[in-house]
């Protein structure tokens, strides 16, 4: 069976009849980008430092090389190119980031309430920046010790989910409680022979937060964020395909522990490198692609673009919260939390209890 004609049929078999009458894609995704680009010239005016229109719009086009710069603008120039923006492109990032992983996830594992942490990638990069802040001789700075520590996580997860060479879902979400587990008692051990300066950097570090980024943290998370997103999103109708069951994908031409295999390891690279450089962000990755599915249906090709750009919007507005809450900046964890788990004990009360109740 050639691709196309299994990309066809499968689309055919799992795309639910409701998701194939919700409004025009395209009209959807131009909205999306739209409210993404406009919270960005909002969030640059917004800050503890105020800054009029007019100010934001001469530092982004204005020069302060000339000899007739004067110092206010040259220090609208630096707040905005050196701090907001940075931070702005970078929150976009990881906004655009986690709910496409959230959502491989979900259709990888047939379940709407994954998130992409599932598989211990949080609790691995806390512990390897837990160790990078303990020990001043590591070899390795917090982000690259963050990416690590991720990675060896869900390696060893998925390393314990094989069996024969294969790996069922219902395995890989033990192993993935189990080395979640296994990594939460290593961090608790690290912090418990820490001292109070790196025990405080490293509770702070896990609550998630863009206060330190920069130009070279954007210029790391672009390529690997889009690349990451534009291959879950070309392989969407494997998604679906998978959504189905793996007995029915392999009678449409799919291997399902191949693309299992693919799509876990493209969504944990992109979910270790946005962790490594913002901490551990919860509930965007778990929420947003529930939250979006919701309206646009089940199928992946609309689901992952959707996703990501209500994702870029809703972490721009947590971030401005996050920014202007109190004097002192919160912790964007804290902020996200706040959002996301009002939302599910909302959708839990409306299916009449925990899953149990009415449909």
């Amino acid at each position: 069976m050639s691709r196309a004609t299994g990309a066809a049929i499968g689309d055919a078999a799992i795309v639910p009849r409701a998701s194939r009458a919700q409004p025009p894609a395209n009209a959807l995704l131009a909205g999306l980008a739209a409210l993404v680009a406009a919270l960005v010239l909002v969030s640059l005016v917004l800050g503890p430092y105020h800054l009029g229109w007019g100010d934001v719009f001469a530092a982004l086009t204005g020069s302060v090389d000339g000899a007739g710069a004067t110092p206010l603008a040259r220090l609208h120039h630096t707040v905005i190119w050196q701090i907001r923006l940075p931070r702005l492109l970078l929150v976009v990032l990881v906004g655009l980031a986690l709910p496409v992983t959230g959502a491989t996830y979900q259709g990888v594992f047939r379940n709407p309430l994954v998130d992409p942490f599932i598989l211990g990638v949080a609790s691995g990069a806390s512990f390897g920046a837990g160790l990078a802040l303990l020990l001043p001789g590591f070899p390795a700075s917090l982000q690259v010790g963050a990416f690590a520590g991720g990675l060896l996580a869900v390696a060893i997860a998925y390393g314990v989910a094989q069996h024969d060479g294969r790996e069922s879902v219902a395995s890989l979400l033990l192993a993935g409680i189990v080395t979640n587990a296994l990594f939460q008692a290593a961090l608790s051990t690290v912090k418990y022979v820490s001292d109070d300066q790196a025990l405080r950097a490293i509770v702070f570090w896990a609550m998630g937060g863009f206060y330190n980024a920069s130009w070279t943290d954007v210029a790391i998370a672009a390529p690997a964020v889009l690349a990451g997103v534009l291959v879950l999103w070309g392989a969407a109708w494997r998604l679906n395909v998978l959504s189905v069951g793996d007995d029915e994908a392999r009678t449409l031409g799919v291997d399902p522990g191949r693309v299992r295999s693919l799509l876990v390891v493209v969504a944990t690279l992109v979910t270790a490198i946005c962790v490594s450089l913002s901490g551990v962000v919860a509930w965007v990755g778990l929420m947003v692609p529930h939250a979006v599915r919701r309206f646009v249906g089940a199928d992946h090709r609309v689901l992952i673009p959707a996703s990501a750009l209500a994702g870029a919007a809703f972490l721009l507005v947590c971030d401005d919260v996050a920014r202007l809450a109190t004097h002192a900046e919160l912790p964007i964890g804290i902020v996200t939390s706040l959002m996301g788990a009002p939302y599910l004990l909302v959708l839990a009360r409306g299916r009449g209890g925990w899953w149990g109740g009415r449909s």
